[in-house]
């Protein structure tokens, strides 16, 4: 099966995902997280307040890694030095807990859950192209998660491979040239209309995955997608077979 792109005018071989909020559930797994380790000593938290600080830390870190102003560092040192950080805006000390209980906890990033559609549905796409993760996750985080998630990639090109954090054009083009194959033979599945944006700059095929609970119930996102990406579903199982 080939499916041909609108806005490449190319056969997609591959498609890649984005995987945090689109493939697995940051937000209930990092608060269930921070709830365990407060149960466990005892602390007043907020665990999705806590959450959505620590995810919020993620882009600002990133971006000193793109903009040079620090050498490049994984996925699992930024969310470790964000953790200090979401603590602190917390009332938490970090320094009053045992350096290895922190690395635990910024550890959960690796063992997120996934969606509901997200194992079947890359399940059936993987019958007729190549499947893997276009992440800003590292490649050891991105295993962990896939084998606790039952994501059965294809291949796994973490972040530290490329050495670039999307929306860097090169953490888009760079699997493509692994792969052997054009950008537009390659599509970004994503829930979020900049990452694809983005994606579609550095000249990859699209399609967006709705994904209105990422941020919780009390701030849907969007249902339908902001942009004309080639294409548009609910679900990774409606890709699938719209790509069938």
């Amino acid at each position: 099966m080939t499916y041909h792109s609108p806005s490449t005018g190319l056969g997609v071989r591959a498609v890649l995902f984005d995987v945090f909020g689109t493939v697995v559930d940051w937000r209930s797994g990092i608060a269930a997280a921070g709830a365990a380790f407060a149960d466990s000593h005892g602390l007043a938290l907020d665990p999705p307040a806590f959450a959505d600080t620590w995810r919020g830390l993620h882009q600002p870190a990133m971006q000193r890694v793109r903009s040079g102003a620090r050498p490049f560092v994984s996925l699992d040192v930024l969310h470790r030095e964000n953790l200090d950080q979401a603590l602190r805006a917390h009332g938490i000390d970090p320094g009053s807990f045992p350096a290895g209980e922190l690395d635990a906890l910024a550890r959960a990033w690796h063992f997120l859950p996934p969606w509901p559609d997200s194992a079947a549905g890359i399940a059936a796409i993987k019958r007729g192209y190549v499947v893997g993760p276009l992440s800003n996750g590292n490649t050891s985080l991105l295993l962990d998660m896939a084998k606790a998630a039952g994501l059965d990639w294809d291949l796994i090109l973490g972040s530290d491979l490329s050495r670039a954090y999307k929306p860097d054009p090169g953490a888009y083009r760079w699997p493509a040239a692994v792969l052997g194959l054009e950008p537009g033979q390659v599509m970004l599945a994503a829930a979020h209309d900049g990452d694809l944006a983005s994606a579609r700059e550095a000249g990859l095929a699209t399609a967006f995955i709705a994904r209105p609970l990422e941020h919780g119930p009390g701030a849907v996102g969007p249902s339908a997608p902001a942009g004309d990406w080639d294409l548009a579903g609910t679900s990774i199982t409606e890709i699938a077979d719209r790509l069938a």
